[in-house]
């Protein structure tokens, strides 16, 4: 039953790191679910210490993961149109490979705030400020699912 129950964590943990770059999928709970999984087997003994820690880290990812690019886009004059189109952006640019996924949500963060009637200037300043957020907010995420997937592989051997 263990090998089981590693095979699910484990499975969970790739999903948390391809849900950290694919809009949707909550990358790093699906993550933190993976290392609670782990948890229930006799091979992984992860302290409570360290269990607590990482939920109280997934939670404040979570939240930041809607802050920092609402931050983004507010702090270099964006709107909801900006960072609708950054995401919107994000979920085109799956099926144009790396370099769609880096800039598809620029271009329509751009999209979006022309869309609000913003001068071409204004809107690329603004789609810029979208897009850095929602970069910052992907490597934070992966940073956080990436390191729980080494933890359970370190706990495992």
């Amino acid at each position: 039953m263990d090998i089981v129950l590693l095979i699910i964590a484990g499975v969970l943990m790739i999903i948390g790191i391809i849900g950290c770059i694919i809009p949707g999928v909550p990358g790093v709970p699906v993550s933190y679910v993976g290392m609670w999984i782990a948890q229930a087997t006799d091979r992984v003994d992860f302290s409570w210490y360290t269990l607590l820690i990482w939920g109280l880290v997934t939670i404040a990812v979570t939240i930041m993961d809607y802050v920092i690019p609402a931050w983004g886009a507010k702090r270099y004059g964006g709107s909801s149109y900006g960072m609708w189109g950054s995401t919107i952006g994000v979920f085109v640019g799956l099926f144009f490979g790396p370099l769609g996924v880096l800039l598809a949500p620029l271009i329509g963060a751009i999209i979006g705030e022309l869309i609000n009637d913003k001068d071409f200037k204004t809107a690329v300043k603004a789609g810029w400020g979208s897009f850095l957020g929602l970069f910052f907010g992907t490597i934070l995420k992966l940073i956080c699912s990436v390191w729980m997937t080494v933890l359970l592989v370190l706990a495992i051997w």
